[in-house]
């Protein structure tokens, strides 16, 4: 809750905490591990098209650090859903079409189970985007998102599976 009062804080447009800093901890209380065993850092989406440039998304980098209490200044990542396009297919080999919003990011995770994000809203609600569902999360089971090539989800099994041995691996349906 600490980490989404200070997103919300920020008032980045479209903005939410996803992939592992949802999924994990979900997973670590499935498990009976601590709180923040394997987690090495909170994603924080937003979505701005207004301007695509790197400098545009330092600017946001560098005020998040700023105005987040230590540690989530050095913990938080945070990223512009808008321009993710511009260098994916560059770091990941694989192509990448432009986003109309953050939560469409999901859908593009390779795994279904790590498809899962959540905002905190200014009246306290969370609202949870899960475009794959949540049974994957709550079964403890890792399922590849149908829509991916499955090369970057089995590089994601191992690390998940070195620290929650207990998951199950499914195929696609």
């Amino acid at each position: 809750m600490t980490v989404l009062r200070a997103a919300r804080a920020l008032d980045l447009p479209d903005w939410m905490i996803f992939s592992g800093a949802v999924y994990q901890k979900v997973l670590n209380h499935l498990t009976g591990r601590p709180q923040d065993y394997g987690l090495k850092d909170y994603d924080l989406a937003y979505f701005d098209a207004s301007d695509l440039s790197w400098e545009a998304e330092d600017r946001v980098i560098r005020r998040a650090a700023a105005e987040l209490p230590p540690p989530l200044d050095q913990l938080v990542e945070v990223r512009n859903q808008a321009r993710v396009h511009l260098w994916f297919e560059s770091r990941f080999g694989e192509p990448y079409s432009p986003l109309s919003c953050s939560t469409e990011a999901l859908e593009r995770f390779v795994s279904t189970t790590n498809a899962v994000g959540v905002r905190l809203e200014a009246d306290d609600r969370l609202t949870l985007s899960a475009p794959f569902g949540l049974e994957d999360l709550f079964s403890l089971r890792l399922r590849p998102n149908p829509h991916r090539p499955s090369e970057g989800f089995r590089r994601k099994v191992s690390g998940v599976l070195a620290r929650w041995p207990e998951l199950q691996v499914a195929d696609a349906d």
